[in-house]
């Protein structure tokens, strides 16, 4: 069984039933206390025949198992008992994304990297059934979620790419191409594309081999430049505040540019295509189309039903206690007091 919680925060309401219970712990003991101080206890018990420890206690479990059930009603729990095989028409798409240093330039508002996260966002909204993963580079690659059909979960790891992520600085395009080849299986006959968004500037040597083999394997890649020609420092910032811009090895600023050359020859070779970045809404058209005129395939994914909210019956339960806690008393009931069954004496 699969659960989640909607409304966690009212969790620390469940503090209150073991202050309540400490409470009415302490009350029996002060009674008890003040009984004893009055006099005999035996002589207080035949002074109020009808008095009920029991019930004073059935009442007081009731009632805070009301609370209970009310405070997990606001909580909202979700249960989900099974895993559903769908079968779904679309392709597999990796998006590859560029984060290095030099996507950090602000060039392109609000900077580069932003620019490509909004992009890929937007991309995604676009997409029905089609089937996802995220391979972020620099100087290396990294995989970053792979092939999935849960787009909320790819958009929150998404939000979260920055350079930190790889620790190897430059930009490798073909470690980006070859890892992204990767999350593809070689048998499967659905159709296969990486969307691969960067500045352009590469510092890899392999380029031409890892974009010739992606082509043998039947993979398109469609090339989204960010940037401008122009280009931009790269800032250093502290606490979102520009200290100072990144510098080469001789104190001059270094001045990034898009290099839209290399991204569409890799788009040439694979029969993908190139597109600029600078216009979200041209970037999702653009990509929309293509993917309309790239075949679909059947492929069957795994995906849990959806939770069910299981707040009305919590809360169905805790009324219902809390009603036939009102009629509850806190003297004996006569016929129970006959059978005896809790062995209360006289």
């Amino acid at each position: 069984m699969y659960d989640e919680l909607d409304e966690k925060k009212y969790l620390y309401l469940l503090i209150v039933i073991p202050i309540l219970v400490l409470i009415f712990l302490f009350n029996l003991y002060w009674k008890r206390k003040k009984q004893k101080e009055f006099g005999d206890l035996k002589l207080v018990k035949k002074l109020t025949p009808e008095k009920s420890v029991f019930k004073s206690t059935l009442k007081i479990t009731v009632f805070l198992l009301a609370l209970a059930c009310l405070i997990l009603g606001l909580v909202n729990p979700k249960l989900g008992t099974k895993v559903e095989t769908v079968k779904r028409e679309g392709i597999d798409i990796v998006f590859a994304i560029d984060v290095s240093k030099s996507m950090l330039a602000e060039d392109v508002a609000p900077n580069r990297l932003e620019k490509t996260k909004q992009i890929v966002s937007q991309i995604i909204n676009q997409l029905g059934s089609d089937r996802i993963g995220i391979v972020a580079y620099a100087g290396s690659a990294f995989p970053v979620l792979p092939i999935t059909t849960d787009y909320s979960v790819a958009k929150m790891f998404l939000q979260s790419m920055n350079p930190g992520m790889v620790s190897s600085q430059g930009t490798s395009l073909d470690e980006a191409i070859h890892l992204s080849s990767s999350f593809f299986s070689q048998d499967s006959k659905v159709s296969k594309l990486v969307i691969m968004i960067s500045d352009g500037e590469d510092h890899s040597e392999g380029i031409e081999e890892a974009t010739e083999e992606a082509n043998k394997n039947g993979l398109k890649i469609i090339t989204i430049g960010v940037g401008t020609e122009k280009g931009g420092p790269i800032p250093l910032k502290r606490n979102g505040v520009v200290e100072s811009f990144q510098r080469d090895q001789n104190g001059e600023v270094v001045v990034t540019k898009l290099n839209e050359a290399t991204l569409k020859e890799i788009a040439k070779i694979t029969k993908g295509g190139y597109v600029s970045g600078n216009n979200t809404k041209e970037v999702v058209d653009y990509v929309k189309h293509a993917l309309e005129n790239i075949e679909k395939s059947e492929f069957e994914t795994k995906q849990f039903a959806n939770y069910q909210s299981q707040f009305q019956w919590l809360l169905g339960i805790a009324f219902f206690l809390f009603f036939i806690d009102i009629f509850f008393l806190e003297k004996k009931t006569n016929w129970v007091k006959k059978m005896n069954l809790f062995n209360e004496k006289e």
